[in-house]
């Protein structure tokens, strides 16, 4: 009998399938098999929070298709993701399965290669259940905070609204970062340069710093003219001049925080794209025979922890010297620490092979694949580089009892810099030669007037660079935090910040009000320290929520005994467009069909007007109709073209005494992979265009990529075009197969 290996994901699982050989069958359980219920709270606060886990819906024949396997298997391996909720996963397979927690296999890796699968199989364990009580402490805090929250806000200030315990927070943030900005006073200042040329006629500048040693700050234009008469007349003398060599040492490899804040400066990337593809770098990407096939490119892609691996040091050094030299190599390998409060349970996000350099596996990649590889494996291999040198200069430039000064520097010797340069955005301004006591002769300098700058609003990378440091949430919850408090309404973008909108203003201030200690910093930072507390056998879970619960149940007594639906009110959000039955400014509102202009003069007045998500009006108006050659087979009349939400149909032209329509097949020239029948193009509800099968409802192949004629060189399985993208992949579940087209062939 062949050994069974269950991972999360389809893709994992073809990448694992090939290192593993025929004697294991490996199948993804796509993620969690069992939850807590979604229509009621799924736990039992007064008997020790005993959780209640439901097999999700949907995962039915799964469950059943995974018993029957692990029956008829040798032995059964869980190997999920390593971390809490990869155990918890494994715990409750196991549990679906019936296997007892004695008798399970689990194993773990940190990169999905041949030599760590293999090394992994060989050495499996039983499930850790402190892990699993964390991650479990973890998902029912987050429930009962949800569900008893959530009625509250839906009583005080509208249904629909959500809570939780780090969103809460993150919003929170946003807000007050949004108030900050509405409170700052700009207070001007001024500062005074000069324009020096030296006896060789080279020209550079100097700003002025201030009397002897004591810098001197400049407030007003009275100010600066006081100073500029007291400067007049006086000549620029090179009173000191300081030259040293500067080291600047390489960033440390990338943890989670890092890798999504440096991916949004340099590519745009929102967190949950950077995860989306970093998961399909750790998971398996078909690179080439050459290359060895399907292969996990990355390491786990959450984690906090800065250490690496004694071989992956030992790679990295090979390929330095070997491609750069050893001057390129410092004297002793580089060890970075983690701070103090990280888990350290994986090592930082590296390459899994150093030699698999970017440019070899560009064209299996797709765009968005290569960059952040290509990020991540110079992140890496800098780390590990000698340290950068730049020749400084710095002058003291006197003019009576003033000092200005003059600062300059270039780059001595590139290092790390020849692969990583995070200098890029300052510009080399050596100063020319000078020496002390020369005399300069320079131009009248100049006054300038500046003021100063409100904080900046959070972007993506910045709120989850705050996060990390005030301790809130993990590396796994950055992403989904930001999705959360953007989906609920509570924050929006506005070109790359977050703002918070009124409503994300009003509940903010409910909580503040009424559950100070869920939203505040402190304590939120300190629960996630007490769920560390669980992982490591230092704490226990029924600890951790009765403590919790104590404090939060007598909050939520109060605020629902004090707090009425009249005390909230959420403004509404005018628009410009006007109310044509009465006149009124309409308000944007959101309904289950979307967003919608309602009349604020409810209910004497019901005008309603879809929208989009910038307050515009959704045109209802019919679109011009086509005639046909068609003869409706009901009444006679011409048929003819129309549009609808779904795209266009035929329509008889006696509408509305006569109502037939037939659809419009779209046919584009590919047959169904299931049943040979034409694949037509349709529209969906929302107007995007995806693609099924003519048989439908009898045949079930439906896609949002392009079909195409082609097939996968790996699994013979059609390959689809991806829409807006110069890229095929294979359709087939658990294939990764890639295929870069050109523009000439994507046409």
């Amino acid at each position: 009998m062949a050994n069974l290996v269950i991972v999360e994901s389809p893709a994992k699982a073809a990448t694992i399938k090939n290192y593993l050989g025929s004697n294991y069958k490996v199948i993804a359980s796509k993620g969690h098999v069992r939850d807590l219920p979604k229509s009621t709270l799924g736990v039992d606060i007064e008997n020790g929070f005993e959780a209640h886990y439901i097999n999700i819906r949907g995962k039915g024949d799964l469950i059943k298709e995974l018993k029957k396997e692990a029956k008829n298997a040798n032995k059964v391996f869980l190997a999920t993701d390593a971390d809490r909720e990869g155990e918890a996963i494994s715990w409750h397979l196991a549990s679906a399965l019936g296997i007892p927690l004695e008798q399970t296999r689990r194993v773990t890796f940190n990169e999905i290669t041949k030599s760590a699968i293999k090394e992994a199989i060989k050495k499996p364990r039983e499930i850790d259940i402190e892990l699993v009580n964390s991650q479990q402490a973890r998902r029912i805090l987050d429930r009962i905070v949800g569900y008893k929250l959530s009625p509250f806000l839906w009583k005080v200030v509208r249904s629909g609204l959500s809570a939780g315990r780090v969103q809460s927070v993150a919003t929170r943030i946003i807000v007050e970062r949004e108030a900050q900005i509405r409170e700052f006073v700009p207070e001007e200042y001024w500062t005074i340069s000069a324009s020096h040329k030296n006896s060789q006629g080279k020209i550079f500048r100097s700003k002025y710093y201030g009397k002897g040693d004591v810098k001197a700050d400049i407030h007003s234009k009275e100010e600066a003219d006081a100073l500029l008469a007291q400067l007049d007349g006086n000549k620029f003398i090179v009173s000191d001049i300081k030259r040293s060599i500067k080291k600047r040492n390489p960033l440390p490899p990338f943890t989670t925080s890092s890798m999504q804040q440096e991916a949004s400066k340099k590519f745009g990337f929102q967190a949950q794209r950077i995860m989306r593809i970093a998961q399909e770098l750790y998971e398996g990407v078909s690179i080439g025979s050459e290359n060895g096939g399907m292969t996990g490119l990355i390491t786990y892609m959450r984690t906090d922890s800065l250490r690496i691996s004694d071989e992956a040091r030992d790679a990295a050094k090979e390929y330095i010297i070997a491609s750069y030299g050893d001057k390129y190599y410092p004297a002793s390998p580089r060890v970075y620490k983690a701070k103090a409060d990280a888990q350290d349970a994986h090592e930082a996000i590296r390459p899994t092979n150093v030699m698999i350099t970017p440019d070899t596996v560009k064209k299996y990649l797709s765009s968005d694949q290569y960059k952040l590889y290509k990020l991540i494996w110079e992140r890496f291999v800098a780390s590990q580089m000698a340290s950068a040198e730049l020749d400084t200069v710095n002058a003291d430039i006197s003019c009576g009892e003033h000092i200005f000064k003059a600062n300059g520097s270039n780059i001595r010797f590139k290092g790390y810099l020849t692969i990583y340069n995070d200098i890029s955005n300052e510009k080399e301004t050596m100063l020319p030669d000078i020496s002390v006591n020369e005399i300069l002769e320079t131009e009248i300098p100049l006054p300038e007037q500046h003021f100063t700058e409100a904080p900046p609003r959070f972007s993506e990378a910045s709120l989850i660079k705050f996060l990390e440091e005030k301790g809130i949430g993990r590396p796994s919850t950055y992403a989904p935090t930001i999705t959360t408090i953007i989906s609920r309404g509570y924050v929006k973008r506005d070109a790359k910040v977050l703002v918070p909108t009124q409503l994300g203003e009003v509940t903010t201030k409910l909580m503040i009000d009424n559950f100070p200690e869920i939203i505040d910093y402190k304590f939120t930072a300190e629960m996630e320290d007490s769920l560390d507390s669980i992982a490591d056998g230092n704490d226990s879970m029924n600890g951790v929520l009765s403590r919790f619960y104590d404090r939060f149940k007598s909050s939520l007594d109060a605020a629902e005994s004090s707090v009425k639906r009249d005390e909230v009110d959420v403004p509404s959000e005018e628009t410009d467009i006007i109310c044509e039955k009465c006149g009124s400014r309409m308000i944007a509102k959101s309904g289950r069909f979307g967003r919608f202009a309602a009349c604020p003069n409810y209910p004497e007045c019901k005008n309603t007007k879809r929208i989009d998500k910038n307050n515009n009006p959704i045109s209802k108006e019919p679109t011009e109709q086509k005639e046909t050659d068609m003869v409706c087979e009901k009444c006679g009349s011409p048929m003819v073209i129309r549009s609808g939400a779904y795209g266009n149909f035929y329509a008889c032209s006696n509408y509305p005494q006569c109502k037939n329509t037939l659809p419009i097949k779209n046919e584009i020239g590919v047959k169904c992979p299931k049943c040979g029948g034409q694949i037509l193009s349709k529209r969906s509800k929302s107007k995007t265009v995806f693609y099924s099968c003519e048989n439908y409802p009898n045949c079930s192949f439906s896609s949002w990529d392009i079909p195409t004629n082609e097939k996968c060189p790996v699994c013979s399985s059609m390959l689809m075009k991806k829409k807006g993208k110069n890229l095929l992949v294979c359709s087939a579940e658990g294939c990764t197969f890639k295929k870069e087209v050109s523009d000439e062939e994507n046409s």
